[in-house]
């Protein structure tokens, strides 16, 4: 039988999958905070609000199930921000959040982007240790986009 992690396969954004991405999104901000208006804006409409600002959406998936999705916003030339990295409940701890930060990475050394910058709250532990884990380290943090983000981290490529 496969692992999750050797059946995951990463794939580009379609505009038939955006349901996927609010939803997977929605879920894991409604356990810890709560629905903000940036939130909205971005899960709503990706194609307007990501891609057509030069970013890129990519979803993780398991069989025919999208089990997981991450997203790079264009800050400016070649500055990302990794955002609205979000894996199913039910396949949490199983290595996917790795697959996806993974494959950003080595998606944005390959478009030769200088760095990726993340936006985080300091209570949610697994996550930070991901970052860690993949080389990000806390930059100085300017209040910004998202009332519950509290810590700024990035990774120079």
């Amino acid at each position: 039988m496969d692992t999750p992690e050797e059946s995951i396969e990463v794939i580009d954004f379609k505009p038939e999958l955006k349901d996927h991405f609010r939803r997977l999104n929605y879920e894991w901000i409604k356990k810890y905070f709560r629905i903000e208006e940036l939130d909205i804006a971005l899960l709503e409409h990706p194609q307007e609000n990501i891609i057509d600002q030069g970013g890129f959406v990519f979803y993780a998936k398991k069989g025919e199930e999208i089990v997981g999705t991450a997203a790079l916003l264009k800050i400016e030339e070649g500055v990302f921000e990794l955002a609205k990295m979000g894996v199913s409940e039910k396949l949490r701890n199983h290595g996917i959040g790795n697959i996806l930060l993974e494959h950003c990475i080595v998606f944005s050394q390959a478009h030769h982007f200088k760095k990726l910058i993340l936006y985080t709250n300091k209570i949610l532990r697994p996550a930070i240790h991901l970052y860690e884990k993949y080389g990000f380290t806390e930059a100085p943090f300017e209040p910004g986009h998202y009332a519950r983000g509290d810590l700024k981290m990035e990774l120079v490529l």
